[in-house]
């Protein structure tokens, strides 16, 4: 039997440690300090339990007295809510009906939300609304349906669309302030038709750049050749803007631009003005004046007595061949045949009948009627192709073949100074599209319906073409300041008038 000991423990059971017993089970002697060294830290940890099991006993306290007062508060609003509920019990169908108002306005949907119920979590204590079922999207249907604005219908004809620019300039308002007077006169007149016709506008413009070369001062820092150059191209971009630059002004300024880039860089300013001035002069008087009086005594050689000359418009270079033709003592009749808009041949008629012949006047849907008495074909011109072919006013087309299926001679009267190295083969690639106002009839300014009106109104689309070409095979001779010859000759002449 086991004895007790001093310390309460029983004498006979043996308590392993290590370190303190023995491989024979005796236990070894202690020493004092190690024995006081563990009552020591025995007491400490007994101690840290004691404040660490107080300080939770006061934590639960503290939380659930917490507890306890939300759990209150979370029953009597569950009672309320529960009498509300009770108070309101609409159908089902009440219900969605009123979820869809709610949907629509925004106040409604805020004042159910104070009202519905509130959860609250078992662990946290934390308060969390009731979800309430989703709100369906109204239908598109009935979403408003917007009906797309119709597209501005255009004028424009799709097959000349490419013809199309920005519109002619009728002022000199936002015109650059590098353009000289004398240019902005003339692009306004060029608009309105006050200068009409090749050489007209021709002569105009080399006389205009001739007075911009009179005022012109090179700056400091340049030279001639090469801003005056720059300074022309802001008058010809000007001119442009006003109506489209014919195949003579082309020539002109091609040439006026080579010239000045052949000035010596030494040579004075006022020098090389006065050389400009003096080769503008020479080359109006060759390549046009003298040039039209060959070609009047040319072709009024093939004039004869009782001869009857149909014209269509006006040309000025026809013109001219008939008053010489006239003043040589011949004695012929003349068939004016003119068109709308510009009705350019009225000057015409009105002019040979002052001076004295006997001129006819009509409309081109009155050919048909004249041109079995016609005898010769005199027409001017805008440009010859290089393909041999008449580029001029809108209408000779008509007048040449109609003349050819009544085996007329067609004579075209022209300049070298129209020649171009351009090849064309029909109207559409190559043309000048007037403004749709100038096809206005007078007497429809009288009718209910104003011009403008007839403009405006649904599928109307006006055209105003300007030129139109003729055939070579429908022309039988080009007279120029070289000669008479076919129109298949027209590039060589060309080559040797840009060569000299």
């Amino acid at each position: 039997m086991g004895s007790v000991g001093p310390n309460g423990s029983a004498s006979g059971i043996c308590q392993k440690e290590p370190g303190n017993v023995s491989s024979s089970g005796a236990e070894k002697p202690k020493k004092p300090e190690e024995s006081e060294k563990r009552n020591t830290t025995l007491a400490a940890a007994n101690g840290v339990k004691e404040v660490t099991n107080k300080s939770a006993e006061a934590k639960t306290d503290k939380i659930s007295g917490a507890e306890l007062k939300k759990r209150g508060k979370a029953e009597k609003a569950a009672k309320r809510a529960q009498l509300k509920r009770e108070q309101q019990t609409p159908s089902q169908d009440a219900q969605t009906s009123g979820e869809k108002q709610r949907a629509g306005k925004g106040p409604a949907t805020q004042s159910s939300q104070s009202s519905e119920p509130k959860i609250q979590h078992k662990r946290s204590g934390s308060t969390v609304t009731a979800q309430k079922p989703l709100q369906l999207r109204p239908s598109q249907q009935q979403a408003p349906q917007s009906t797309p604005e119709p597209k501005a219908e255009t004028k424009k004809v799709a097959l000349f669309s490419h013809l199309y620019g920005t519109p002619r300039r009728t002022t000199i308002a936002g015109a650059g302030k590098d353009v000289h007077p004398s240019v902005l006169a003339l692009g306004l007149q060029m608009s309105n038709y006050v200068v009409c016709g090749s050489n007209a506008r021709c002569v105009s413009t080399i006389l205009a750049f001739k007075k911009v070369i009179n005022a012109y001062t090179t700056p400091p820092g340049t030279s001639l050749p090469r801003h005056l150059t720059i300074h022309l191209s802001s008058q010809i971009d000007y001119l442009v803007s006003c109506r489209p630059l014919s195949v003579s002004m082309g020539n002109a300024i091609r040439w006026l631009k080579l010239l000045i880039s052949r000035i010596d860089p030494d040579t004075s300013e006022s020098e090389a003005k006065l050389d400009l001035c003096s080769a503008i002069d020479n080359f109006i008087r060759e390549r046009i004046t003298v040039a039209g009086q060959a070609i009047s005594s040319s072709a009024s050689s093939k004039i004869r007595d009782g001869d009857v000359i149909l014209t269509f418009v006006k040309s000025s270079i026809v013109e001219r061949t008939l008053v010489e033709a006239y003043r040589q003592g011949k004695i012929f009749r003349v068939v004016v045949v003119d068109s709308r808009p510009l009705n350019e041949g009225r000057n015409l008629a009105r002019a040979l009948a002052h001076l004295g012949l006997q001129v006819q006047y009509l409309l081109t849907h009155a050919l048909s009627h004249v041109i079995q008495d016609a005898t010769k074909v005199f027409l001017g011109a805008h440009a010859m192709m290089s393909n041999g072919r008449l580029y001029s006013r809108i209408g000779t087309a008509l007048v040449a073949m109609m003349a050819k299926e009544a085996d007329v001679p067609v004579i075209v009267l022209c300049e070298s100074i129209k020649f171009t190295d351009k090849v064309a083969l029909d109207s559409i690639a190559i043309n000048e599209v007037a403004p749709p106002e100038e096809l206005g009839y007078p007497a429809m300014e009288t009718h209910e319906e104003s011009p403008e009106k007839w403009r405006d109104s649904k599928n109307f689309q006006p055209l105003n073409l300007m030129y139109d070409l003729t055939p070579e095979e429908c022309i039988h001779m080009v007279i120029t300041e070289f000669g008479s010859l076919p129109p298949s000759s027209v590039p060589v002449v060309h080559r040797l008038s840009t060569n000299t």
